[in-house]
């Protein structure tokens, strides 16, 4: 039986706000048309996004898609919203990279459970500064309100990249060898990995405030937790065009222990020299904390090491000198060795 409301039900009544949905659309708009490069055919607002190929003789499209996990929770706690979009950029950015495409451009997802087009602008605001520094166009995206899905003041967030490589040129880790040096890239802290077991590691067992300074790390422990995953796009691409990277691992969920195999060919092995570098103090505070056993440690966090690069031993010297004019600090922290059959495709020394 259907009873008669007394009064008209709208949209707005079922939570959903369209007028807030309307502001939050305009001010993306003006930050997406500031990422736009000479491909982007079509105006935000279109029901698909058109992207040119630039003219290449066998273009490759390379995709990734992503999220940024339970950082988010470290956003939704401070308030502070403007760098989560970079992260998310910049974490697909790095996927493709590793292939040897050049991003294209990128299309995001968010998702909440009632609209606010403030937190909605400054979430855009990071993805449209990581898509601009990456030469990268933000073409189009989709912003849903869906009452009684998420929590108040919550929301999710994704993003799928599209670039483009020579087909001769894309990296499969085919090329790498025996005697190959792996040369590590610093992260930017925890990057979009491994916030579920830091945040209940800091918060739950040590029971720390987001606003607490922490003498172990040397500032306010919020500030540490959103720094940006950064990207490895120009030092990827200065390699490439020397020809003297063989393949690249960007170090994400699975710590070194389970990336680094995905480029390694079959019967050859990593072998790691844990001591050719020191996990930054957030790692070594988080460790601590919950005595976690050294396994789940390295599975879970990068600890400082966000990208490995596979550079032919010949090749070495001067690789290492055209990423240190690019203010990078590459260290070597392993090579490619035989497979030994006691051993798994990662050898830690």
């Amino acid at each position: 039986m259907v009873t008669n409301p007394t009064k008209s039900v709208s949209y707005k009544d079922a939570g959903v706000n369209i007028d807030e949905a309307e502001r939050a659309v305009a001010s993306i708009r003006k930050m997406a048309r500031a990422t736009f490069t000479k491909g982007v055919l079509t105006e935000i607002g279109s029901f698909g996004g058109c992207f040119q190929l630039p003219k290449m003789k066998q273009p490759v499209l390379v995709s990734s898609v992503d999220g940024v996990g339970t950082k988010l929770k470290i956003a939704f706690a401070t308030g502070r919203h403007d760098t989560i979009g970079e992260d998310l950029v910049n974490h697909c950015v790095n996927d493709i990279a590793v292939q040897g495409a050049n991003p294209l451009f990128f299309l995001d997802y968010l998702a909440t459970g009632k609209l606010d087009a403030r937190v909605a602008a400054d979430v855009v605001k990071g993805m449209a500064r990581g898509c601009k520094a990456n030469g990268c166009a933000l073409i189009g995206g989709e912003t849903a309100e869906m009452p009684g899905m998420y929590q108040d003041g919550e929301y999710d967030l994704a993003g799928t990249i599209v670039g483009a490589v020579e087909k001769s040129k894309i990296l499969t880790g085919a090329k790498v060898k025996e005697g190959d040096a792996l040369v590590a890239l610093a992260s930017t802290g925890l990057h979009t990995n491994g916030y579920s077991l830091a945040r209940k590691l800091l918060f739950d067992v040590a029971k720390y405030s987001h606003d607490q300074h922490i003498p172990e790390l040397g500032e306010i422990l919020a500030d540490q937790l959103l720094q940006v995953h950064r990207s490895y796009l120009k030092p990827i691409q200065t390699l490439m065009k020397a020809g003297s990277l063989g393949a690249a691992a960007h170090i994400t969920g699975g710590g070194i222990t389970d990336n680094l195999p995905r480029i390694i060919p079959k019967g050859l092995a990593a072998a790691i020299d844990t001591g050719s570098w020191e996990p930054p103090a957030l790692f070594e505070l988080l460790r601590g904390i919950g005595h976690v056993p050294e396994d789940d440690w390295r599975r879970t966090f990068n600890l400082g090491v966000g990208m490995i690069l596979v550079i032919p031993e010949k090749q070495l010297n001067a690789a290492e000198k055209a990423l240190k004019k690019l203010g990078e600090k590459p260290w070597v922290i392993g090579a490619i060795v035989k497979q030994r059959r006691s051993k798994g495709r990662v050898e830690y020394r």
